[in-house]
């Protein structure tokens, strides 16, 4: 399994996941990218590289945030992927309402690269070759909370709306914040529910 993790943030934080998966018996790989400094479609590229080195006959991702278009990028770089199942966790798949008021805003800096086909809109088309769950949170507290028109229920950052992508298997809200979601311990459960049955529990 391959864990991708959000703008921002450097991947450390995807740790309590990673401990929690690997509890249920996935050997997990976290992926570190510049996310701001490079385009999600680079990132992919950088990813296809990481996994070439990966010896596995399935091979499952998780990704928060902007790593969830991330590997949006990867399948639509190299659809050949090999058998796995994909979850995100608060990945704007539509446009992201915080991130397109902060380019409006002219606040480019804060989202360098990230709006090249990602964040704000644009990333590719969902195929449906592999099975893809979505995980939304609804405690609506953080950044989301100084944007005025966040569509509601969100996690503080991306409404839950924003999080159903077309040609998704499956997709749950639970109540958590848009980074509390890494650090849950039942957003872990759901993730590993995905992976095993390609199914959330409801």
């Amino acid at each position: 399994m391959v864990l991708v993790h959000g703008i921002w943030l450097p991947g450390y934080e995807m740790t309590v996941l990673q401990r929690r998966l690997r509890r249920r018996g996935y050997l997990c790989y976290l992926f570190r990218y510049p996310s701001l400094r490079h385009r999600p479609r680079e990132n992919a590229a950088r990813l296809a590289e990481f996994i070439d080195h990966i010896d596995a006959p399935i091979l499952h991702f998780v990704g928060h945030s902007l790593g969830g278009l991330v590997i949006r990028h990867l399948f639509d770089y190299q659809p050949q992927q090999r058998p796995g199942r994909i979850v995100t966790l608060g990945t704007p798949h539509k446009p992201s309402h915080t991130a397109q008021l902060l380019y409006r805003a002219a606040l480019l800096p804060l989202l360098g690269m990230s709006i090249d086909q990602g964040v704000v809109g644009g990333a590719p088309h969902w195929t449906g070759s592999h099975p893809l769950g979505s995980i939304a949170g609804s405690m609506g507290i953080g950044l989301g909370r100084l944007v005025p028109g966040l569509p509601k229920p969100n996690d503080g950052t991306v409404a839950v709306t924003e999080t159903e992508c077309p040609g998704m298997t499956d997709h749950i809200t639970l109540p958590v914040t848009h980074t509390s979601m890494l650090f849950s311990a039942p957003v872990a459960e759901q993730t590993a529910n995905f992976l095993a049955e390609g199914r959330f529990r409801h």
